[in-house]
């Protein structure tokens, strides 16, 4: 059988949520180091988005797509559940990650730490500023979510979990979102089982460039 490969630059969430899902599986895989918009990504992607996926002749883009592919075509623990109350749980939560908690933890928050694109590289101050007041209702959220079960929408861990993964880990990097995670015991809790976990550990991504 064909070499699976992941296309994408190993920094990104994304890139780093598919390659946990094939560790989980036990699925060996070439990863293409590169950036969004490169001919690589561009051969798949019509958007130019990371991750890609190439499977002999299946190409993919997408997350979820490509996760759910890799779900269905190699041997493994599911990772989207096959019970439909179960599946549709872990569907519900990927969806609010990619479409709500992505949008305000890191493109509206995190971003004007990490990639403020001020001309000295300092925070981008009314970026962060404007996103404080939002972070805290999605930190509850998460919390009262894992204070209900061990896992996002159930006591199994899913793809769900590792879709949030990722984000979470660049949380305790800056201050306020460092601040709600001491404050938020259960998604801490969370977060370090899943850190523990070969996945994890397999897939750690490059560090962030420096705050100043």
């Amino acid at each position: 059988m064909s070499t699976l490969q992941i296309i994408g630059a190993p920094m990104s969430n994304f890139v780093r949520v598919v390659r946990m899902a094939c560790h989980e599986k036990g699925v060996g895989y070439d990863l293409v180091a590169v950036r969004p918009h490169s001919p690589e990504v561009k051969a798949i992607s019509p958007i130019g988005k990371i991750p890609a996926m190439r499977h002999g002749d299946v190409t993919l883009f997408e997350t979820r797509a490509i996760c759910g592919y890799i779900d269905a075509v190699f041997p493994g623990p599911k990772l989207i559940p096959s019970e439909p109350l179960a599946a549709a749980m872990c569907e519900q939560w990927m969806s609010a990650v990619t479409t709500h908690v992505d949008n305000v933890l890191l493109r509206q928050y995190l971003i004007g730490y990490f990639f403020p694109g001020t001309p000295d590289g300092s925070p981008d101050r009314a970026r962060i500023d404007a996103a404080v007041p939002k972070i805290g209702p999605v930190f509850a959220m998460l919390e009262v979510e894992l204070t209900k079960h061990r896992y996002l929408g159930g006591d199994s861990f899913t793809l769900a979990d590792i879709m949030l993964f990722p984000l979470v880990n660049f949380l305790p990097r800056a201050p306020e979102s460092a601040a709600l995670m001491q404050a938020s015991p259960h998604l801490q809790a969370w977060f370090d089982g899943i850190n523990a976990r070969p996945s994890a550990v397999a897939t750690v991504p490059p560090p962030p460039p420096p705050r100043s």
